[in-house]
């Protein structure tokens, strides 16, 4: 008896410690002149622990935005947003708190720490397990303007408020408590909510909580109330607009609220998409637990369909609907996949990331099952001869995935969101886990996945979980090996590449011994093909180093691993062994770029232009094997011919990036580079150079640190001129490079330190840049450089391997210079920064022995800059001589734009001088290449 009784009263406690939750109870004020917030809450907190507790941590993310020193500003400078951080004092968010106090009013301890979003409540006496604790907290929120995170207040005065209220955190034996870095991943269990919002009566409110009542004051304020009541909810995100643009689709099985429209779409049209994506989702993970979803644009923009897709609408390749469809479904799965799987979103979030991906991927096969990654572009004849036009839409995901493994900055699954690159954090690590879960259904077969998915949300939605809950249920429901997913495939860094070693025939079978090249233990699928038909299909068990298997050799011609892609891999070309003829994959040659086609060797064909002064527009055909994805072994052949100078220039290059997993070291390059231009009119240079370059970072790649070694010597073969002979026509100088860079939108360095040595020089140069960003919006830039010679035996009179104060003569053609022999004209005022770095042209203009200079600028206004140099410039036989210039610098784009105006330097006051516009300089870069990378800084 007495053990039926503690066997109850376990059940009891079991029970209860399930189902209990916080109950959080707001009266909030909305004053929009103020863009503020009065709120009054109480919080019941529930110990779920088997803990005692003497203090309860909250979320108080609204209070991220407070300053520019907070993890969310930083944030923000990482990732190069400056909007934050030149903002506005009154445009930012924080919150004043008022008072904290028990439910007798007496006021309690309250504390934060140097997160400034995370508030500790000490209590007055200890909260024992499966006890509550009540507290109330008055306080005020300053509402952020919603430029930063697509929440806050808008230029209209509409509110998207998100943490806008104090959230308890999650105690599971320690306190799971951070600040907001802006990957939306506040962690908390589910909550009872009760809210009375008031606000004019000139806005409507929307919300995923139930509507209680609705109710105007009468009289000169027409204020009205609105009371909301929600349980087991994760969060209460509130929509107050002026115009009400939220429209709401009834279907069987629940409300959907949404303003994500498109005006493309017709309203009933919008109703079948959000019905059917109801129905899929119902079918696939099982019924939501709520009455109604709310999904709004802004969402969307946070979390879109990256691709074609967001093209404008104009030009969209995409049939009408079918972009509507991809943008409802995206943000209603992952509302209805948030807001009841209750994982940590910052150590947890995986498995929604990459079930979301994975339920889009079955919802394209189900309704658009022959859909292209270029939609109707695919049936252009000026692109359809390309193999991008074959690729199907659900390719794209373990594409853009191996855009980050092929640049070797792809992460782990179980990297901590907060550690994710950008790119990582919106797109890779999202669609290999996706793409992943496809892989794990594809091995195991009999929708034992599906079967599985759907066990994992009925038994486990609406409470605490982790991943290791879903492994437990997935091992349960099949006899094959699971561990490999969760153990290789998520947990580790490595890439997956595997290949045919060798095929034996024995009789009527073969023999095929399978490779797999990184250190993990996967499963791969072995085809047997009869040239594009497939004979058989097999999976291999989970491989670690090498395996043998025997298939049938019956009509096979070819053996293939992974043939239709279903595993992410790194390198597919390998993974082909032809049974009749030579080559294991024909040639092809293609015009213009395209997506890599593992069924081939690619040759590629791509119009080239360039200019120079002397050779005019260049105009030629890259040869190259460059797809769109990046390779190890890199080959280019550029031959051109020159309006100008009417002969044919050109390049060469073949190198091999090695990368490595593990280690500080994640790179070796190797290479050889030539080229064949001209330098002056009608004179010629050939340019040879091998190299090796190694790079080191942090295993934390959202660290900026990066070193580089690079070694390599320049070979040059100039024409000599008659009229002006040229002291050293031929020359090798063999360099050492050391580089270090830690870039940052508030904190910026670079620094060189550069050794050359030839038969007539040796040299060493140390070049360190600086930027600093400060509080009040200042911006300083100093670079210093210093640079002497070890030896120089070249003639006094020859300044062409000395140092420069203002225009390098770039012996080693390193600088794009469109007229680097000028000394006159528009050309010769084209700026390279680099040696001493001045903008205005002094004398002496070169140093054969030293030189050192300090370069600094601040700006005035915006984009327009004071700049001041000074330096010392020391000639053998000739002493030496301080130098300074100082003037504005206009930066429309740093570094790739700008415009240099002298005013006052060792000639006097420059604009008072003739010609002075023959002494404007300007920078100005036309590398596509090199412009990308503006944009990409934000996402690598």
């Amino acid at each position: 008896m007495i053990v039926r009784y503690f066997f109850f009263i376990i059940l009891f406690f079991a029970a209860f410690q399930g189902k209990a939750q916080h109950t959080i109870s707001i009266d909030a004020t909305l004053d929009p002149t103020k863009k503020s917030i009065s709120i009054k809450q109480e919080i019941t907190y529930q110990n779920t622990s088997q803990d005692t507790l003497n203090e309860i941590y909250l979320f108080d993310w609204a209070n991220s935005f407070s300053d520019k020193t907070t993890p969310l500003a930083k944030r923000f400078a990482e990732n190069y947003v400056s909007a934050f951080h030149f903002e506005k004092e009154e445009d930012r968010g924080r919150t004043h708190i008022e008072r904290v106090y028990n439910k007798t009013a007496t006021p309690l301890q309250w504390q934060r720490g140097k997160q400034v979003d995370i508030l500790t409540i000490i209590l007055d006496s200890p909260l024992l397990p499966n006890q509550n604790y009540t507290f109330g907290i008055e306080y005020t929120v300053k509402v952020p303007d919603d430029r930063f995170t697509r929440f806050g207040v808008n230029k209209f005065d509409d509110y998207k408020l998100r943490y806008w209220y104090i959230s308890p955190a999650v105690y599971d034996g320690q306190w799971q408590v951070y600040s907001n870095k802006n990957t939306d991943d506040l962690y908390v269990t589910p909550s009872e909510f009760s809210i009375t919002f008031h606000y004019p009566n000139i806005y409507s409110l929307n919300s995923e909580l139930d509507l209680v009542s609705e109710t105007i004051s009468t009289g000169e304020k027409n204020i009205k109330t609105t009371k909301l009541h929600g349980k087991n909810r994760i969060s209460a995100d509130l929509y107050i607009e002026k115009d009400a643009r939220f429209d709401i689709v009834e279907t069987d099985k629940l409300k959907v609220v949404s303003n994500l429209h498109n005006s493309r779409i017709n309203t009933p049209l919008r109703a079948l998409i959000s019905d059917r994506i109801v129905h899929f989702l119902d079918s696939k993970l099982g019924p939501y637990p709520f009455d109604k979803i709310l999904i709004s644009e802004a969402d969307y923009k946070n979390n879109p369909v990256y691709g074609l897709n967001q093209l404008p609408s104009f030009i969209s390749p995409f049939p009408n609907g079918f972009e509507h469809d991809m943008e409802q479904l995206k943000t209603i799965s992952r509302q209805y996949i948030n807001n009841t799987l209750i994982l940590n979103p910052r150590k947890d979030y995986w498995l929604q990331d990459a079930l979301q991906v994975y339920l889009m991927m079955e919802y394209v096969d189900t309704y658009y099952p022959k859909m292209k990654i270029i939609g109707a572009l695919s049936d252009w004849w000026i692109i359809n001869w390309a193999h991008i036009s074959d690729i199907e839409f659900n390719d794209q995901y373990p594409l853009l995935y191996l855009n980050m493994a092929r640049n070797n900055i792809h992460q782990a699954l179980t990297v901590q969101k907060d550690s994710l690159l950008k790119f990582n954090k919106n797109i890779a690590n999202g669609y290999y886990g996706g793409t992943g879960l496809n892989y794990l259904n594809d091995y195991l077969g009999n929708d034992v996945l599906g079967t599985s998915l759907k066990q994992f949300y009925s038994e486990n939605k609406l409470k605490p979980i982790k991943t290791s809950d879903f492994e437990t249920i997935l091992s349960k429901n099949t006899t094959l090996t699971v561990n490999w997913f969760f153990e290789d495939y998520v947990d580790k860094r490595s890439t997956i590449d595997f290949k045919i070693n060798k095929v034996e025939k024995f009789g009527d079978s073969l023999k095929v011994s399978i490779r797999n090249k990184r250190k993990t233990q996967l499963p791969v699928s072995v085809y047997g093909l009869n040239k594009d038909e497939v004979v058989f299909k097999t999976w291999t068990t989970p491989v670690d180093s090498i395996t043998t298997i025997t298939v049938p050799s019956e009509n096979v011609r070819k053996l293939a691993l992974n043939y239709e892609g279903e595993i992410p891999e790194y390198n597919r070309r390998n993974n082909y062994k032809n049974l009749k003829g030579i080559l294991n994959k024909p040639i092809q040659f293609r015009l213009l770029q395209d997506m890599e086609d593992p069924n081939y060797n690619q040759v590629f064909f791509m119009p080239i232009f360039q200019y120079n002064l002397y050779d005019g527009i260049s105009a030629g055909v890259r040869l190259n094997n460059k797809t769109l994805l990046a390779k190890p072994l890199r080959y280019s052949l550029a031959p051109q011919y020159a309006s100008r100078s009417k002969t044919i220039v050109g390049s060469a290059s073949i190198s091999y990036v090695q990368d490595m997993d593990e280690g500080n070291l994640y790179a070796m390059r190797y290479g050889f580079a030539g080229s064949y231009h001209s330098y002056d009119r009608d004179l010629f240079y050939k340019r040879f150079s091998p190299y090796m370059s190694f790079a080191f970072r942090n295993p934390d790649l959202r660290d900026n640190k990066r070193q580089y070694i690079n070694l390599r010597s320049v070979n040059v073969h100039r024409d000599e001129s008659l009229n002006d002979p040229i002291q050293e026509p031929n020359y090798n100088v063999f360099n050492i490079q050391y580089k270090y860079s830690d870039s940052n939108l508030i904190n910026y360095f670079k620094g060189l330190i550069d050794y050359q040595i030839s038969s007539k020089f040796s040299k060493l140069s140390a070049d360190l840049e600086y930027r600093k960003l400060f509080l009040n919006n200042r911006q300083l830039n100093i670079r210093l450089y210093a640079g002497a010679f070890l030896f120089n035996d070249t003639r006094e009179s020859e300044d062409f391997f000395s140092f420069a104060l203002d225009r390098t003569n770039d012996y080693m053609f390193d600088y794009n210079y469109y007229g680097r022999s000028e000394n006159a004209g528009l050309f010769s005022q084209q700026l390279v920064i680099a040696e001493g770095g001045f903008k205005s042209q002094l004398q002496p203009a070169f140093a054969n022995s030293w030189i050192t200079t300090l370069n600094a600028n601040t700006n005035i206004w915006k984009w327009i800059y004071a700049y001041g140099d000074v330096g010392l410039v020391h000639n053998s036989h000739k002493g030496t001589k301080a130098v300074f210039d100082s003037g504005i610098r206009v930066s429309l784009v740093a570094d790739y734009f700008e415009l240099y105006f002298p005013v006052y330097s060792n000639l006097g006051f420059e604009p008072n001088l003739p010609n002075y516009d023959q002494k404007v300089r300007f920078i100005i870069t036309l590398s596509p290449r090199t412009l990308m990378g503006l944009f990409t800084r934000k996402w690598y």
